[in-house]
């Protein structure tokens, strides 16, 4: 079951995640929301829309922007509406 790993805590497990571009999206309800702070920053993907961040908090340390979503996404990428990615050395096992 794929799950991510940031400073040494699982931060987000699943089975329903989604493949997109090499990217593992998790389903909102698999993140463990209280390592999570939305952000302010915002990108745009040509076919997937704009891009939303959050900002990890793990035993004291922080990964600012380290995980998107697409809260409102082109209609290419309903399958992702609100499911998550990582980078910035969160670790994804799949």
């Amino acid at each position: 079951m794929p799950r991510a790993i940031w400073n040494g805590v699982v931060i987000a497990e699943s089975d329903r995640c989604e493949v997109v571009e090499g990217n593992q999206y998790f389903p909102p309800d698999a993140l463990q929301m209280e390592y999570f702070t939305p952000s302010e920053t915002h990108t745009t993907c040509g076919w997937k829309g704009v891009a939303s961040y959050y900002t990890l908090a793990v035993n004291g340390k922080t990964n600012k922007d380290a995980a998107w979503y697409y809260p409102e996404p082109k209609s290419a990428a309903q399958n992702i509406k609100s499911y998550v990615a990582f980078w910035r050395g969160v670790t994804v096992e799949a």
